[in-house]
């Protein structure tokens, strides 16, 4: 009963989060509009200056993995912005005064976040399949993307709600937010491989979890290389447990 309790309660907060996509769906077009512009400009112009070596892929296969978890971060992100948002129009009182647990909450509102970045991704899909990215496009590689861009959302939230417990403004958030956002994305293999990098930051290259999200996600879909996939997800899900048991034990402070 309790575990049915435990799933209840975070299916509860989940359902609540995504009813804000319902009531303004217009978030995500405008979210898009900086992946967008990755991919139309950044990417186009680099696959005709041919500067980034990418082996045997165009610059735009190699990219648009990395514009994809990119899209996913900047949903993410900015989960404890919303999260000091609903504190200050007295929603989080509310939530907190119930008898959910914290860490259903935190999960409820993490896994939201994720599917959340779903929706967001299918922008970059989609233009990617206009604009003629040849992409791996199965079963498998979709269903693996998707786990991925699951996990990947539920991971930079928990983060974003673990800061926000701290930092507790929307102004601050904002601004951390922007301060993790591009340095997490340069210091990464999402636009230029790990093996060009100066040797202090390909250490902290190893050591983002980016790197081994984007890795994942161009396996599946640009090089169908999968002998390093089981150290990819391993990677993710160890940095979304962590995050979310980090987010969980913090949480009640936002609200100090």
């Amino acid at each position: 009963m309790d575990v049915v309790r435990f799933f209840t309660d975070i299916i509860t907060i989940t359902d609540f989060e995504l009813r804000k996509i319902w009531h303004d769906s217009s978030q995500i077009f405008i979210r898009a509009v900086q992946p967008v512009l990755w991919l139309l400009v950044f990417g186009q112009v680099f696959s005709k200056m041919r500067v980034i070596p990418t082996g045997n892929y165009s610059y735009i296969q190699f990219l648009t993995p990395g514009v994809l978890a990119q899209s996913v971060i900047f949903v993410a992100i900015f989960y404890g912005f919303n999260l000091v948002m609903d504190r200050d129009m007295g929603l989080l009182h509310k939530l907190l005064s119930t008898p959910i647990p914290r860490y259903s909450i935190v999960l409820g509102k993490t896994l939201s976040a994720g599917v959340r970045s779903v929706f967001q991704a299918l922008v970059v899909f989609i233009l990617a399949v206009i604009i003629r990215v040849h992409l791996i496009l199965n079963p498998v590689s979709i269903i693996g993307v998707l786990v991925i861009i699951v996990l990947t959302g539920m991971c930079f939230s928990s983060l974003s709600i673990f800061l926000a417990s701290f930092f507790k403004t929307r102004e601050r958030m904002m601004g951390i937010g922007q301060a993790i956002i591009m340095p997490l994305f340069f210091a990464s293999s999402a636009i230029y491989p790990i093996d060009i990098m100066p040797t202090w930051l390909k250490v902290i290259a190893h050591i983002n979890p980016l790197s081994y999200i984007v890795e994942a996600m161009r396996s599946l879909l640009v090089t169908a290389d999968y002998h390093r996939i089981g150290l990819d997800f391993g990677v993710t899900v160890l940095a979304t447990a962590v995050l979310i048991s980090l987010a969980s034990t913090a949480f009640s402070r936002i609200i100090r």
